[in-house]
This record gives structure tokens, sequence and C-alpha cells, in this order.
């Protein structure tokens, strides 16, 4: 085995059905140390800690634990080799308790040749690994009460419990806030000084060039380059990337927004979210962005403008009509699209394909007498394939099957074939590479320049400054206040904490 090496993934090369996942990928990674995985959606990242996972069988290419060559048959053949994942999407039992979680499917026995299960002991393990860890979560709570981040640290709590050497972390902090990302770092370095080998998958390059030993860049399912953190900067790693120089990381906007108010909203507030009295206003060919803390009523308050949750109070005024979107159908006839914060929950149907995807929210369009055309469906997605740039062999590659970018694009398009007059958009960039990221931030400045107006969520402050023309502020489901494009970041954190 190479000196330090406790992995190595050579030659590794995986393929579908009109696609090249990988082509010879290889990754090493050094005990007691954090490995860096980065590339854009679909460079192949998923695919080779597949392969290292069990889950898919490469076709190609060798994979060395401690020097020793393993070939993973399944997710349970690799925890037993002690590698471990920590996956982005939490797949849980809600309903069972923390400790009946961690040790789902292999519960401990008192006597193991009898069928009974040691509660005490479940607790106790759990307990256990919890104090090494320093997490201080009850093991007897139940999962559904716990918060996205503590359900996080059970998830890494229960890798540890195999006795994994090596953890892989993909997008782990997506869903979490700062102090939040804070006890995750703290949990990674035990682990780091520990000896485990951490593979981390982010697109946030604060958190790579500030955790990371080594940094490894993919792209179209190649190794491009493998880099020690603190020898590569933020413009080197995007450039490796996407294989091209970008100039800016948010492209310019052609005009301004018109003078007149496009959407009016005085005194909105929810039935069942705590909305206060929440009045603003949203010009034409506006961008306008919506910060706060996490639970500040970010999200509540686009699901009220699209009828996802009931209000209480208030009025929506559209080109100075009054409408009510009680529903989403309603609120999609009177021109409303929302683009959601979680994308695999509430955004695309996994088991249908990317026409089916594109064009289910207008199928009454495509209707030519009592039926729906089929042609007419394909050229509407073939269309908006071409314009979004949709990476994908086909129309009928099933859209679970595609990168987070790649279905963030289906999911617009979808949308763009309403024909809205107002866009709401929670999170749209969340868990997508930096040069998808700007395909959609030229996307909606497009969609604004077009007279549409753009309602935009987002817990990136730089990418609130650099894309919005104004940015409300949420406070404790209260709009604490508006700032303009040139603000800065201090300002909106004082108001994001003026009703707390």
């Amino acid at each position: 085995m190479s000196e330090g090496i406790l992995l190595r993934m050579e030659n590794i090369s995986k393929s579908f059905p009109g696609v090249r996942a990988l082509d010879g990928a290889r990754l090493h990674v050094k005990a007691g140390t954090v490995h860096a995985l980065m590339g854009e959606n679909g460079a192949g990242k998923s695919t080779l800690m597949k392969c290292l996972f069990g889950v898919y069988t490469h076709e190609e290419g060798e994979i060395f634990l401690n020097g020793e060559p393993i070939s993973p048959r399944s997710s349970k053949e690799a925890l037993s080799l002690g590698i471990a994942m920590v996956h982005q999407e939490l797949n849980q039992a809600l309903k069972l308790t923390v400790a009946e979680n961690m040790w789902l499917g292999r519960f401990p026995r008192p006597i193991d040749a009898l069928p009974f299960i040691s509660k005490r002991q479940m607790i106790e393990k759990t307990g256990e690994i919890f104090d090494a860890l320093g997490i201080d979560i009850d093991p007897e709570a139940l999962t559904e009460r716990l918060s996205v981040s503590d359900r996080q640290m059970v998830e890494i709590a229960r890798a540890v419990s195999y006795g994994a050497r090596i953890i892989v972390f993909d997008e782990p902090t997506s869903s979490l806030g700062e102090e939040e990302a804070e006890r995750l770092f703290g949990i990674i370095e035990r682990l780091r000084s520990d000896g485990c080998g951490i593979i981390y998958i982010s697109h946030k390059m604060n958190e790579i060039l500030r955790i990371s030993d080594e940094v490894t860049v993919m792209r179209d399912g190649r190794h491009i380059a493998t880099r020690s953190a603190s020898d590569i900067t933020t413009d080197e790693i995007i450039r490796l990337m996407v294989g091209r120089e970008l100039s800016e990381r948010y492209p310019a906007r052609a005009t301004p927004p018109k003078d007149d108010i496009l959407l009016s909203v005085t005194g909105l507030s929810g039935e069942y979210s705590h909305l206060n009295d929440v009045s603003f206003s949203l010009r034409k060919g506006e961008i306008l962005g919506i910060a706060g803390l996490d639970g500040s009523g970010r999200t509540e308050l686009l699901e009220a403008l699209f009828g996802l949750s009931r209000r209480s109070g208030g009025e929506i005024r559209l080109s100075g009509k009054n409408i009510y979107n009680r529903t989403p159908g309603e609120a999609i006839r009177n021109g409303f699209a929302m683009v959601t914060e979680e994308r695999r929950a509430g955004g695309i149907f996994g088991i249908l394909d990317i026409k089916e995807n594109t064009v289910i929210s207008s199928l009454k369009g495509f209707r030519r007498g009592p039926l729906i055309s089929e042609k007419l469906m394909r050229s509407s997605t073939t269309e908006y394939m071409k314009r979004l740039k949709v990476r994908a062999p086909d129309m009928h590659t099933k859209i679970r099957s595609l990168s987070g970018g790649n279905q963030q694009k289906v999911i617009f398009a979808r949308w763009l074939l309403t024909s809205p007059t107002v866009l709401l958009l929670d999170e749209p960039t969340r868990g997508i590479d930096v040069g998808a990221r700007y395909e959609i931030y030229a996307l909606i400045n497009e969609l604004a320049e077009s007279g549409r107006g753009v309602i935009l969520v987002s817990s990136e402050m730089p990418e609130l400054l650099g894309l919005c023309d104004r940015i409300m502020v949420m406070s404790n489901g209260r709009a604490a206040g508006t700032v303009d494009r040139g603000a800065s970041q201090e300002s909106i954190i004082t108001l994001a904490t003026k009703y707390i």
C-alpha cells in the first residue's frame, strides 16, 4: 500500500445506456484526512461513490482498502468492509426511536440464538457512540421529532457504529444553517483525528477550502486533478470543474426593472404558520430576494402566495386585480409558478421521464380535440432541452437518473411552459454546481428581462446580493425591512435578527 493511503480507486469505468458515466476515474484517500470530491453535476462524483458503496458494479478498474483489493456488491457488504455513506437525502424510519434507527437491521440480542431484542443494549450502545462524538441527542426520542441537523447527526453516528474507516459525506450542509454546520465540522474533525478517511462532496467553496486537506476535481467522468487544499484557489477549482474561465459569477442584467407594480401583497398572515402581517411589492422585470435565518418564514411566504398553505388574512393583487390563490391550481391559472426547495420530495416525479416531467403542468395546452398531442409534447420538450441545455441521452430518460442541475432545469422548463407572470423560487441552486448555477442565473435574468417578476428565496447572501434588485429580510415570520442590491451582509444579518 502507498504510504498513508487508506483507499485507492484506480481506472474505474461505468456505463449506462447512452452515457459513459465514469471513464478511468481514480481517487486516493489518506487516513486521517478530509478529501473533497468536486465537479459539476453529472461529472461522475455520485456514480464513483456508488461504485465504492456497492450500489453499482464498476466494469473496469480496481478498488483497494488498506492495500487489499475489494469489490463490494451491495451497501451491506460495503458497510461490513468499513465503508459508510451519509446521503444528502436522509432515509430514516421516522416513527422509530433514535436508537432503533441506529441499529435497524442488526438489533442487539441478549442471547444470539433467541429472537429477542435488547432495548437496553440499544440505548446504551447509542449513548456510548453519541458521547464519543459529542452528540447531545436522547437515544429514546422519536426520530420524527428531531431537526434535520439532529437527524443527520444520527446518520453520522450510525456510520461510525459500523466501525467505518471511510465515510462519504454527500452535500452534508445543504439543509443546515451556519450553527448546525459548525457542529458537523466538529464531528468531522473528531473522525479525522481518529484516523478515518473522509470523502466530502459539496459545491460550497468556502467549506471545501476550510475543512479539506486535499481536493480532487472530476469532469465528464474523468479524474482531472488532485491538489492540496492549501495550494488551490476557488477560481482554480472552478476552472478545473467547468473546463473554462467564468469571468463573472453572476451574469449581468441587460435591462433594469420597470417602475410598474406587478404584484402587491398587503398584511399577509398564515393560518397554520407564523407568517405575520407581511407586506411588499414586486415590480415588472424585478428579481426580489427573500433573506432570513432558518425558520424566519421565507418558505412559508412562498407557500402562502402559491396556495400551498392557508392564509388567515391579507390581500394579493396582481396587475391591480385582487386574486386569492387558494390552491396551487388556482395560483397556476393566475400566472404563478413555484420551484420548491426540496427538489426530490416536491419537485420531480422520479418514476416519470423528462418529457412527462416537462409537460405535466400544462397538459391542457397540448390538447387537440379530445386527445393530447404526443407530437406537440415531444416538440416542446426537445425545444426546452436545447434551450436550457439539459444533458441527458434523450427525453425518455427517467428524471431521477439525472444530476441535480439537470433535474432543476427540467423543473424550470415545466414552469416556463405555463407562461408564468410571477415565478417563485425557493433555493433554486441548492446542491447545484457552479457551471449549472451560472446557467440558471442567466435564465432567471432572462425571465426578469421579459417583464416577469421573480421572487427568490436563498440561504446564500452572495447569491442574493449578486442576482437581486432588492432584498426583503424576514425575521420570525415578519418582514423586517428591505435593502437594495448594494447592501452589506452585516445589514441583512441585523435585520434578520430584528424580531428574535
